[in-house]
């Protein structure tokens, strides 16, 4: 696991080059504290940071091939890379190491682009042609592992971090303010574009090509449905069991130590178990709080005492919270107000105390069904087999209405998977909530218009299905998987996820709809092959996901008046209306209004990220 940066020019002084890639690599030196190495020419400058996991000796980048013509920087794990090892050899290529990077070079060889396609693992990589002048790389197929670029005024920048390009003179910083509205509603920008003007994300499954200042964008795996209804239930249980018994093996690939986190769910509870099956004493850790309501510690510590595996566990205090969190807004680039986030960063600090790799059970639910809003999806599902005709016109009455058990399912009823898709309007319940905290009108589009590309692809899948693959290229990208790889490389420790696995992937694409979720149920298939590992109190327990005090901190003195004092400040008056952001602070501390707590966090996260990257620096 390691942190890549780059730059092209048409033609750039050398030394100078060298001075830029440095400084750029250097902002990311959290993600690489083991070593550093860089490569420059007349029109490419690549960098790396290492975190020494597989061939701590023999690994060092940036890699050549054996002529010295090919260069790679790479950040991440390449799972299969024995097996494409030995298929390289076979066809006549020559190793120098043990490394998976290696194996990169020689791919780009003998498949050229195709070279993505055949890779397991998580990744983001660039492979320089010397020769050429051509520049390839690309981006995992879940995009699990962070790309960024900027291409702009014959300057092309890329980078795990948007952070690394703040040293190079041909990158003009500029907040990207018409998505604010956006961030607002959802916590993150739901598409390529980031809070940076002009800065964009690689999107998963996608390649990029350069050549003479001219860039390409290729997208080289799709997540497709092919559901398989010959099977029975018990059947997939076996399939599921197989597979992911077989990814976590593969994930456990190193030359270092390789740990868990655990929560109280099922998912991380199942990566624990199959990991111990081969590792007697794996390590554990998870996270707490002293406000016991808010801890899945209790939980955590019984699974792995039931098992017989090390609990390690620590326990994050308000005042620890609330100090992280302008460090935490810095490691994420964009804002994020996710609350989740801190005690990860927390579990992830202290994780890295005791080793260097962890697994972790991210990508669960989104790929088996394992959200509410999948089952709400599955009654909706039912219902819009009625005439859209007499839907619409139910929900035009059900809206003259007062309120009324059934009266909100009517009126959804009437609308469009897109219209209805909660993760749109996920902190504000419409635009028009949204937009009265604003200095300005930002012209938006509504939240949910922006999800309606999404669901444009996925039309001939039934609902529940539709929300999953929306999830994997939105809400699980943008906001679970990235607070995953910031946490985890803020504090240099390599985090692994075994269902995040094409193979896991193939499966979960065939299952179901029904052996999924259903209208109360959710990861039916998973949960059934869960439960043959583990007790039935674990399989079965509903997410938590990890909650955190924050909603009872917020009405304390000291919390109330740090939020407060950010509301009244610059930043603040630069594009929010100050009395309405305090009355939400007052609503809150009152115990009115709805979801106040998400709303104030979102003000707060923003006044905090913009200090940090338009003020201060």
């Amino acid at each position: 696991m390691c942190g890549i940066v780059g730059f092209t020019s048409a033609r750039h002084d050398r030394d100078e080059a060298q001075a830029t890639i440095k400084k750029m690599a250097d902002l990311i030196i959290h993600r690489g504290p083991d070593g550093e190495g860089y490569f420059v020419d007349d029109t490419v400058a690549l960098g790396h940071r290492r975190l020494s996991i597989i061939d701590l000796e023999g690994g060092k980048q940036p890699m050549f091939n054996e002529d010295g013509n090919l260069v790679v920087i790479f950040n991440g794990e390449i799972y299969n890379f024995p097996a494409l090892r030995q298929e390289l050899l076979d066809a006549g290529h020559t190793f120098a190491t043990h490394s998976d990077t290696e194996v990169l070079l020689h791919g780009y060889e003998e498949w050229g682009k195709e070279l993505p396609g055949k890779l397991r693992g998580m990744f983001t990589f660039a492979i320089w042609d010397r020769t050429k002048k051509e520049l390839f790389g690309a981006r995992d197929i879940f995009g699990i592992k962070p790309f960024y670029y900027y291409n702009e005024n014959g300057h092309f920048l890329f980078g795990s971090e948007i952070k690394s390009f703040l040293p190079h003179p041909g990158f003009v910083k500029e907040l990207n303010e018409e998505r604010l509205p956006d961030y607002l509603s959802i916590e993150y920008i739901p598409n390529k574009e980031t809070m940076f003007r002009n800065v964009y994300k690689l999107p998963g499954g996608h390649s990029f090509f350069w050549k003479d200042g001219k860039l390409e964008i290729s997208q080289y795996f799709k997540i497709e449905y092919n559901i398989d209804h010959s099977k029975s239930l018990k059947e997939w249980e076996d399939i599921i069991t197989d597979t992911f018994a077989e990814s976590v093996r593969a994930h456990q690939i190193a030359d270092v130590e390789v740990g868990c986190f655990l929560s109280s769910g099922v998912d991380s509870s199942y990566v624990v178990r199959e990991v111990s099956k081969g590792t007697r004493h794996v390590k554990t850790f998870s996270v707490g709080y002293e406000e016991g309501k808010y801890s899945e510690l209790p939980y955590a510590q019984a699974f792995s005492e039931e098992i017989g595996v090390p609990s390690i566990a620590n326990k994050v205090s308000a005042d620890e919270f609330f100090e992280a969190n302008k460090t935490i807004q810095w490691y994420l680039d964009e804002p994020m107000p996710n609350p989740s986030e801190v005690p990860l960063y927390f579990l992830t600090k202290n994780a890295a105390r005791y080793v260097k790799v962890v697994l972790s059970g991210e990508g669960a639910d989104e790929l088996f069904g394992g959200y509410p809003m999948y089952c709400q999806a599955v009654h909706f599902e039912s219902y819009s087999k009625l005439p859209k005709l007499l839907r619409k016109g139910a929900a035009g009455i059900a809206k003259c209405l007062p309120n009324m058990k059934g009266r909100r399912f009517i009126i959804r009823g009437g609308m469009e998977p897109w219209q209805r898709f909660m993760r749109a309007n996920y902190v504000f319940a419409s635009p028009a909530q949204r937009d009265k905290y604003l200095l300005k009108d930002y012209h938006a589009k509504t939240p949910e218009e922006s999800f309606k590309p999404y669901f444009d692809q996925v039309k001939h899948l039934d609902e529940p299905t539709q929300l999953q693959w929306v999830d994997m290229h939105t809400w699980m990208l943008y906001d679970i998987l990235l607070k995953a790889d910031r946490m985890s490389m803020a504090n240099s420790l390599e985090l692994r996820v075994p269902f995040l696995d094409r193979e896991v992937l193939a499966v979960a694409t065939r299952i179901p709809r029904e052996y999924r979720c259903d209208k109360e149920h959710t990861k039916i298939a998973l949960r059934g092959a869960a439960f043959r590992q583990l007790p039935e109190s674990v399989a079965n327990r509903k997410k938590l996901g990890f909650p955190v005090p924050l909603n009872d901190w917020l009405k304390e003195d000291k919390y109330y008046n740090m939020v407060k004092e950010k509301f009244e400040g610059d930043v603040s008056r630069k594009f929010f209306r100050v009395p309405a952001l305090l009355q939400l602070l007052e609503d809150h501390r009152a115990g009115k209004g709805q979801n106040t707590m998400t709303k104030i966090w979102s003000f707060y996260s923003f006044i905090l990220w913009y200090e940090l990257y338009f003020v201060q620096n």
